[in-house]
């Protein structure tokens, strides 16, 4: 594993150098060996490899005794909705999510729809090393099926958040310039938005797997972007990265807006939402600009702080939700005296 990329969000390397057919092989019997042997959902971006990597990945949970729903091309958040509204045992999502194009890797995703925690990873990881599986027998392999409807079920589930104002949003008819990198998100991106109503200019759309950029999405990397917004003089421009987990708003001057005010501007917007509730909590890591705690003081908001990475920041809402309801239980029940 010298050439790989091992974290608690997955495993990642250069196609053909740390990431190589025999790693794949052994990374996805492990967890197809931690899941179970249960069913597996199976996602990918659109490098040019991912498609080898995705069948390299299917054939070894069916030859391991999985049953196997291919989703096919979708954003790592899409696969995470699709395994945590199913009866999946896991989920594997082939992608590097931003590095460059010579890059691909494995995300794994446990039965929740979450990223594995840290005790799952460190079981996930001693698998691995140890190395010794048993491949099914002729009459005990899994099988395979397809289901694209995911995409469509994603869109559905957004439109049933209770605090967004779709009516109001669909009257605006905002002009928004979209680049997707060619990326994960080229079909569900441009259809979310015209949903709510907007015109679309699509930039990098194709979803052929070409990266007309480097793919992480920063200021310096979505030129093209900041200056067909100004052209069209569009409301605003969106960038995502490969796997379409992470998002970049550029504004009508096109100027780049920052990850930093873009959660910041969510948090404020929940927050008025939910104005009303006597309990409001905010959940973020460590590394996250501390303007959400001033925006939290203004709504009477307690900021929680996780160590950085996605699961960790749900470990620790769930952590809190879990505390609130045991207090507010403690409370409201009555003394056993």
């Amino acid at each position: 594993m010298g050439n790989l990329m091992v974290s608690i969000s997955g495993v990642r390397g250069r196609v053909g150098e740390g990431l190589n057919p025999f790693e794949v092989v052994k990374f996805v019997s492990a967890f197809a060996e931690f899941c179970g042997r249960g069913k597996i959902m199976l996602g990918r971006d659109t490098r040019i490899h991912s498609l080898l990597i995705s069948q390299l990945a299917s054939g070894t949970l069916l030859a391991m005794g999985c049953d196997v729903i291919d989703v096919g091309i979708c954003p790592t958040p899409t696969l995470q909705l699709a395994v945590e509204h199913s009866d999946a045992s896991g989920g594997i999502m082939i992608t590097a999510s931003h590095n460059p194009a010579e890059w691909n890797g494995l995300k794994f995703i446990s039965s929740d729809g979450t990223f594995l925690t840290p005790e799952q990873h460190k079981k996930f990881v001693e698998l691995v090393e140890n190395g010794n599986f048993n491949f099914a027998k002729w009459n005990l392999t899994g099988n395979y099926i397809q289901d694209r409807s995911f995409l469509d079920m994603h869109i559905e589930k957004i439109f049933k958040i209770d605090f967004v104002d779709f009516e109001s949003i669909k009257a605006r008819k905002f002009k928004v310039v979209v680049d997707c990198i060619n990326g994960a998100g080229s079909e569900i991106v441009p259809r979310l938005l015209e949903k709510f109503g907007c015109e679309v200019i699509r930039l990098n759309c194709d979803g052929n797997g070409k990266f007309t950029h480097e793919p992480e999405p920063l200021p310096e990397n979505l030129t093209e972007l900041c200056e067909v917004v100004k052209q069209a003089k569009a409301d605003f421009g969106i960038a995502v990265d490969p796997d379409a987990d992470r998002l970049v708003l550029v504004t009508e001057e096109g100027e780049p807006f920052g990850e930093e005010y873009t959660i910041v501007q969510a948090v404020k917007i929940v927050l008025e939402k939910r104005s009303m509730l006597s309990d409001k909590n905010v959940v973020v890591n460590l590394s996250t600009t501390k303007a959400v705690d001033e925006v939290a003081k203004i709504y009477d908001a307690k900021v929680y702080r996780s160590p950085v990475g996605e699961i960790n920041v749900v470990k620790k809402l769930l952590n809190t939700l879990m505390q609130k309801n045991l207090t507010s239980l403690l409370q409201t029940s009555p003394c056993p005296m």
